[in-house]
């Protein structure tokens, strides 16, 4: 099959609403959905206010998945928070690193990004996770960076590519135009109208989570999920997209021409 289910999903370091901590509830979320390829952010691994679990290793195996964590936050030698990819496909970690920003500067969290090539049905396709700040001229920076020849500029992320996670860029600021010149924006290709917010999640007003894609591929479906479940389980709805890459195939195979000699 060269159709893949990729969900995007701002866990919250797994507290809802609610304020309860719950990965299992988060897993149940996720498993609801089930995709093939998950980019998270805001996971905790070794930190004191959530146990002291690793997070991502727990959803994986919740999931029956493999999971990669980049910690783009570290307190001390042993708590760390970041993104993550987790899948139950064929893969190679290609990239996991630091984004430049202004937390040498002033108080903001550090940024980072995770770049991975998921083999589906035949089509390795270039998976870039990331978490971008909350300020517009930090996103633009960081977005250089991202674009730049050490990640989606880099010789080896090939098309197809899927840019995704949680941008904090709303449709209309620069950050969005800036990534709109060079990638699809799935959500709003699927439909117009069915474009939806992802945050907060209780009432969500703002479409800060995005799938991007770089490359020929069929978008066969797009949701933001929105059952009570999700609502609750953390301040972000999960974005899911099913993507066909076998045009990415036919395109790429050399053509064949038949005819009488």
């Amino acid at each position: 099959m060269s159709t893949a289910r990729i969900l995007s999903y701002n866990v919250h370091a797994c507290v809802g609403t609610d304020k309860k901590l719950s990965p299992e509830r988060i897993a149940r979320v996720i498993q609801g959905c089930n995709p093939d390829i998950v980019a998270l952010q805001e996971i905790d691994v070794g930190r004191a206010r959530s146990g002291r679990i690793d997070q991502a290793q727990v959803l994986a195996e919740l999931l029956g998945m493999e999971a990669h964590f980049h910690p783009s936050t570290r307190i001390g030698p042993d708590e760390h928070y970041g993104d993550a990819i987790l899948t139950r496909l064929p893969y190679s970690m290609k990239r996991m690193g630091m984004l430049p920003g202004f937390h040498d500067r002033i108080k903001v969290e550090p940024r980072g990004a995770l770049w991975a090539s998921v083999h589906v049905g035949g089509v390795d396709v270039q998976v870039v996770n990331t978490h971008l700040g909350v300020w517009p001229h930090e996103q633009m920076l960081q977005l250089s960076a991202l674009l730049g020849p050490e990640w989606l500029g880099h010789p080896e992320c090939r098309e197809p590519v899927v840019f995704l996670g949680d941008f904090n860029a709303p449709p209309g600021l620069s950050p969005y135009r800036r990534l709109a010149a060079e990638f699809v924006d799935v959500q709003k290709v699927w439909g117009e109208r069915k474009a939806k917010p992802t945050f907060p999640g209780r009432l969500p007003t703002l479409r800060i989570d995005h799938v991007w894609l770089r490359g020929h591929a069929a978008v066969q479906n797009v949701e933001v999920v929105r059952t009570p479940l999700a609502r609750v389980a953390s301040d972000h709805l999960p974005l899911v997209v099913d993507l066909d890459f076998s045009a990415h195939r036919l395109a790429s195979e050399p053509e064949v021409i038949t005819g009488a000699a």
